[in-house]
């Protein structure tokens, strides 16, 4: 299978450990709606060939100095931004944890 139907299994996924379901391209416009349908969460999905290895690396060590069971987190802050603006990435599986507790 080509890239296409890589890009609808890692939204089929990703849907499947959020609880979520895939919401096809037939059955939204572009910004209609997110990639997965989810009753707290508004989910895009990007599959990508690699992350930005900063990005990993920052994981990486958030994840490396996690202790008692606490969730690595990293927080991306892009010069002269407002702080309420910065991204949080946590993995996958600590946001359907999280997701989960909160439902």
């Amino acid at each position: 299978m080509g890239t296409h139907a890589a890009w609808k299994r890692t939204e089929t996924a990703v849907a499947a450990l959020l609880g979520g379901t895939r919401v096809p391209v037939t059955g939204r416009g572009r910004g209609d709606a997110p990639d997965v349908a989810h009753p707290r969460l508004s989910v895009e999905v990007k599959h990508r060939e690699a992350l930005p290895g900063w990005l990993t690396d920052a994981m990486n060590q958030a994840t490396a100095v996690s202790r008692d069971g606490r969730i690595p987190l990293v927080v991306v802050h892009p010069k002269g931004g407002r702080h309420a603006d910065d991204l949080a990435v946590v993995r996958l599986v600590d946001l359907a944890a999280l997701a989960e507790g909160a439902a």
